[in-house]
């Protein structure tokens, strides 16, 4: 069990650090910092906590499904598609400055974060509770974008 955490905790800060290096200057940009942003909007310091909970505890809620799954390729099908949409957002938010596709990225994102959430929920057990920080951020996230696209 440990490998398999150990091998999504690389996985999944490694989607982090892909997004963060392709994001260009992110959050620090002046595309970013004249935009009329949610009232709701966290402090800068709340992404790097809540993206470091988010994928610790993802990394264990997989790790445990990866065990139990009846089709591990479905599973890592849905991971990788996962991985990606999780990966692409920063640069085509903060980089390309692209609010509409970034919104459809985050909304697929959440769509696919809630069917591992659901689906998975009768082999995970009590573990689904580790993916919920995931679908949470994800709607505050969405709702953050959704803001900036509509009200820029």
């Amino acid at each position: 069990m440990w490998l398999k955490i150990i091998g999504f905790l690389i996985l999944n800060f490694g989607a982090l650090t892909l997004g963060g290096i392709f994001a260009g200057s992110g959050a620090s940009s002046d595309w970013y910092a004249e935009l009329n942003k949610a009232p709701w909007t966290p402090p800068g310091w709340v992404f790097g906590f809540a993206w470091t909970t988010i994928m610790l505890c993802f990394s264990i809620y997989m790790a445990i499904v990866y065990t139990r799954a009846k089709s591990i390729k479905a599973l890592l099908i849905l991971y990788s598609i996962q991985w990606v949409l999780n990966v692409s957002w920063n640069p085509i938010f903060f980089y390309l400055y692209y609010p509409i596709i970034g919104l459809l990225v985050i909304v697929t994102l959440t769509a696919l974060i809630c069917y591992f959430l659901f689906n998975y929920r009768p082999i995970a057990k009590g573990f689904s509770l580790l993916i919920l920080p995931y679908t949470i951020w994800l709607f505050i996230a969405t709702s953050l974008n959704a803001y900036i696209l509509f009200m820029n």
